[in-house]
């Protein structure tokens, strides 16, 4: 399955998330319950979730996932107000993942903020044993991060001290981001097979609910977590395409989170969404730089 991020606001709300999701291609998608920097929130019922149910029906999309806001940070051991606020959010995000019609809410694991990273692991585990219950519908993913900062979760060892932790951890999953994976140091270009032997020591890759498909512009190990278009990075076209292609993620949601790109329209640059040419050459198996102005010119009109 092969989608992007997709965004959700105006009129449409959730049917337009279906809608831009359809006009890429996609087979799958994700997306945020509203901004992911704020606390804003539509009611469940005016965000038009039986309509985008039907077209999702409609055109064989079986699978999503929504992905928690950047503003939750359970690793906070600094503010116990900010820690509460983002169980709670994090406990409402999850009713509204459920609601929506996904079963995966991807989430960053959180930062330690300065205080370390034992204290910022259990302050994490704490938090999900807040939020996670018996009868909790949806999964949460943990993402792979970068190291950016005092962030957590930049390796497997991280990650699984967290699962470790979790009282019901059957309602864990993983996120794989090949830019986090290479900019924490892992070789995704060169060894992405080795890669997912070193996770495999700590979790069965039955456990990798959703990857993140993206490009870094920086070299492994480099920490800094900044996503490139397919293609035009340093893990390069060849490797995410294979990527597409391992069978033990056929049926895992496959999700490109790369930046928009610049045309010129009237003399102005104008960014626009990528995700249609890289779907594309992804399916093709072919690296084709001209395919994106093909498809910028078409989202122009």
């Amino acid at each position: 399955m092969l989608g992007s991020h997709v965004g959700l606001s105006g009129k449409e709300q959730f049917l337009g998330s279906v809608k831009e999701a359809l006009s890429y291609g996609a087979d799958t998608f994700m997306v945020y319950t509203g901004a992911p920097q704020n606390t804003l929130r539509r009611n469940l019922c005016d965000m038009r979730i039986p309509e985008a149910k039907a077209l999702m029906a409609e055109n064989g999309i079986t699978e999503f996932v929504v992905h928690a806001p950047y503003i939750i940070n359970l690793g906070n051991t600094l503010k116990p107000d900010q820690f509460k606020f983002s169980v709670d959010f994090l406990r409402e995000e999850l009713h509204r993942t459920t609601e929506m019609g996904s079963r995966t809410l991807v989430l960053h694991p959180g930062s330690h903020v300065g205080e370390g990273e034992d204290a910022g692991i259990m302050q994490i585990i704490r938090g999900i044993n807040e939020t996670l219950d018996a009868d909790t519908e949806a999964h949460i993913a943990l993402e792979t991060m970068a190291g950016k900062g005092s962030e957590l979760g930049k390796s497997f060892e991280q990650l699984a001290r967290i699962y470790d932790g979790v009282i019901h951890n059957n309602k864990l999953r993983l996120c794989l981001d090949t830019c986090h994976l290479n900019d924490a140091g892992y070789n995704v270009k060169g060894d992405f097979e080795g890669v997912l032997a070193e996770m495999e020591r700590y979790f069965p890759i039955n456990q990798v609910a959703c990857i993140h498909l993206n490009d870094s512009k920086n070299e492994q190990g480099a920490a800094k977590d900044r996503h490139e278009n397919i293609g035009f990075g340093t893990i390069g076209f060849e490797r995410l395409c294979a990527i597409t292609r391992m069978p033990e993620f056929a049926n895992t949601p496959i999700i490109l989170e790369t930046p928009y790109m610049s045309t010129e329209e009237g003399g102005k640059d104008r960014s626009l969404p990528p995700y249609k040419a890289e779907i594309e050459m992804l399916r093709e198996g072919v690296f084709n730089p001209e395919l994106w102005k093909t498809v910028a010119e078409t989202q122009k009109k």
